[in-house]
């Protein structure tokens, strides 16, 4: 079977781009690679991709193609604040667009990266696949209408699949650092504190990566009648917690820290409890294996083993929306988000077309 992965050079992808080449799937990659300096500890997996901006896909980037896992776009509520339209046009439209193609190309699954985000301020009660939606950002509002207009499209021939993903954590070559759990272990070793930017009691359910990559290839590999056109909450239900429930986790795991809370912290909007039981009943091959407490102690061991430092975590290298900002200040990124043309000719040779 063949698959394009699109974002396979981000966080979750550099994950399970490496569990499908190991099951033997021929798989394909489309990123932009705009986070391609901020790799942490081990080397991305290299497979045959197309550097390109997932706004500018064609159908013959999707021609012959089996399966389609789409996780690119822009990934956090500070880079979708950024502009608010340039969310929109790569969460969204681009995404939609991409589903069109797959749709003539004859792509029979296609596997959309969405988000419990879509719930944003869901209050106390555990929310099921059926609660309501209530965005609170750019992006989550994007993948909301991502679900809303490509759901109509499934057919006898064109089978999507929406895994709303918790808040996920872990150690992955591109290491998100503005994940909740990875923040706040990051913090704690850096800093000896345990830093808190919102007053703890907002719920979150959280995911590792690992349970993740999982999730979409026990989709994959799901009978289609399992999975056709749902929605599935991405996560294990007894992981939510409230931040400051998190805080202690870390606290009881990286040796001298403190728990500290910033001085303007106050309640986050987006708050939200999600029932996880729909996947695990009707995707046989899921089963999530970490918690937050294992979790927590990769991270700090991991962190620890890179001797990484506050001024990288919170600095250009790491920190996505200063990353960002920093390349379009350097004339690499346009303010599209897309490389100049300088650029695009000397990453012309890196490009690897399956």
């Amino acid at each position: 079977m063949k698959v394009l992965v699109t974002g396979h050079k981000g966080y979750i992808g550099t994950v399970l781009v490496p569990k499908l080449v190991a099951l033997g799937y021929d798989v394909k990659g489309l990123d932009s690679d705009l986070f391609a300096d901020c790799t942490f500890g081990t080397e991305v997996q290299e497979i045959p991709w197309i550097k390109k901006d997932i706004r500018d896909v064609t159908s013959e980037d999707v021609k012959g193609v089996d399966a389609i896992i789409h996780l690119a776009g822009l990934s956090n509520d500070p880079l979708g604040d950024l502009d608010p339209n340039l969310t929109y046009a790569i969460n969204y439209q681009a995404s939609v667009k991409l589903a069109k193609l797959a749709k003539e190309a004859g792509v029979s699954r296609f596997i959309f990266s969405s988000s419990c985000s879509n719930y944003g301020a869901g209050g106390e009660d555990l929310l099921t696949e059926n609660s309501a939606f209530n965005p609170v950002t750019p992006y989550g509002r994007s993948k909301v209408m991502v679900e809303q207009d490509v759901s109509p499209m499934a057919g006898p021939t064109f089978s999507p699949v929406f895994l709303r993903n918790a808040t996920v954590y872990g150690v992955s070559p591109r290491l998100r650092f503005d994940l909740v759990l990875n923040n706040l272990v990051a913090w704690a070793f850096t800093s000896g504190r345990v830093f808190i930017k919102s007053d703890g009691s907002p719920w979150r359910p959280i995911v590792h990566v690992e349970d993740v990559a999982q999730a979409f290839i026990a989709v994959l590999h799901a009978p289609r009648e399992s999975v056709h056109n749902q929605a599935f909450n991405v996560g294990d239900t007894k992981e939510n917690y409230r931040v400051r429930e998190l805080a202690d986790m870390v606290k009881a795991t990286v040796p001298g820290c403190h728990i500290e809370y910033a001085k303007d912290a106050g309640p986050d909007k987006r708050c939200y409890r999600v029932d996880c039981q729909k996947i695990l009943g009707m995707v046989a091959e899921f089963a999530p294996q970490w918690t937050a407490a294992k979790g927590a102690k990769e991270l700090y061991d991991a962190y620890k083993e890179t001797g990484l430092r506050l001024e990288e975590f919170e600095g250009i290298r790491y920190k996505r929306i200063d990353h960002i900002k920093d390349l379009i200040e350097s004339g690499r990124l346009d303010r599209t988000l897309r490389w100049n043309k300088v650029q695009a000719i000397s990453d012309h040779q890196e490009r690897a077309c399956a």
